[in-house]
């Protein structure tokens, strides 16, 4: 069947043929079950433990991303008193202009054509073999509401980015989760886009969803994720500092939205992309917390990009395994380093 300008490839498999054909192992989905309830108390405020959302601008490689949340898993046992660490693994990339690499989903071989059938696939066995290879169930981003069916027994946490935290579709999907749901300010930085985002994500609504008349019950667990503004001369904005958090406590305080939180983007325009800056970035923000005893109940984490390798790099040529292919991210060493910083000041 085709249109003019919309030419249908494959009838792709639904969620429930995927889950079938690559199944969470029982061990695991016990495993998940914990893992949530641990997150879902920091939400809570029934945990003290402060949340680190760390990984790969976009997780491209699986066997570099299962390496690193390896190496991830030794540094939470380590830390395990005072963080809880929940793997970035991103299997969507949104792009500003609509051209690149947008992510496993289209393209699981970022150097071959889109290939969304085999991209269902490889974000599913990506997903189930990192918890396998760390113990630690993951984080992804939310860019397509329908495509989450196909993770969402596999996922502890999810986010929704600058670019869609307006969209009608994205906020009443989440309002069915289970799992925390962050919510990005846009790029302009208007918080109250954000809040109006997370309001709707905890009530109540009745849509329409693959196909069906669902109904939610609102997931009062959406929160903000302060990720830095652009200006309209392009300039980046950071808004990670004490007064930016105390200004959006006291939105969160004025619409008396349940279980205000706040997860603390460091990369993006809070780091003027600069990544750097992310480490020091972060300890002003463990300072801050110290500080300050409403932000060290309110700012529950940090999301971290990082990977093997420091930087980024192109598609193509001399590929350096374990290094971004999106946003530059901190190397390993400096990550491993940070995350021992972190917890000796909490």
């Amino acid at each position: 069947m085709n249109t003019m300008a919309l030419k249908f490839i494959h009838l792709l498999p639904s969620p429930e043929e995927i889950m079938t054909e690559i199944p969470m192992p029982t061990y695991l989905i016990k495993l998940k079950k914990e893992r949530d309830e641990e997150i879902r108390k920091v939400f809570l405020g029934k945990s003290k433990k402060f949340l680190l959302i760390i990984g790969p601008c976009s997780a491209d490689d699986e066997d570099a991303v299962c390496d690193y949340v390896e190496r991830l898993a030794k540094v939470q046992e380590k830390v395990k008193d005072t963080i809880l660490i929940i793997p970035r693994v991103y299997t969507n990339k949104p792009r500003t202009t609509g051209e690149g690499y947008k992510g496993m989903v289209h393209q699981p071989h970022p150097d071959q054509a889109a290939n969304m059938l085999e991209g269902i696939h490889a974000i599913r066995r990506m997903h189930i073999n990192a918890f396998k290879s760390s113990g630690l169930s993951s984080a992804d981003e939310m860019l397509y509401p329908e495509n989450y069916s196909y993770l969402d027994d596999v996922l502890s946490y999810v986010a929704i980015g600058a670019r869609s935290v307006e969209n009608q579709q994205h906020r009443l999907t989440v309002s069915g989760l289970e799992i925390p749901a962050g919510m990005k300010n846009c790029t302009s930085g208007d918080i109250s886009i954000m809040l109006n985002s997370i309001k709707a994500a905890q009530l109540q609504h009745t849509f329409i969803y693959r196909g069906w008349e669902v109904e939610t019950s609102g997931n009062p667990l959406t929160h903000a994720i302060m990720r830095g503004a652009v200006n309209k001369y392009g300039q980046n904005i950071p808004n990670y500092h004490y007064e930016d958090l105390i200004a959006l406590i006291e939105e969160y305080e004025k619409r008396k939205l349940s279980n205000p939180s706040i997860i603390i983007d460091t990369n993006h325009a809070n780091s003027m992309k600069r990544f750097a800056e992310q480490p020091r970035i972060a300890m002003e923000i463990v300072r801050n917390r110290k500080y300050s005893s409403i932000l060290k109940e309110k700012v529950k984490g940090l999301m971290i990009e990082s990977y093997l390798e420091e930087g980024n790099q192109s598609i193509g040529g001399n590929h350096i395994y374990g290094k971004s292919i999106t946003d530059p991210c901190l190397g390993w060493k400096d990550t491993e380093k940070m995350i021992y910083h972190i917890a000796e000041r909490l």
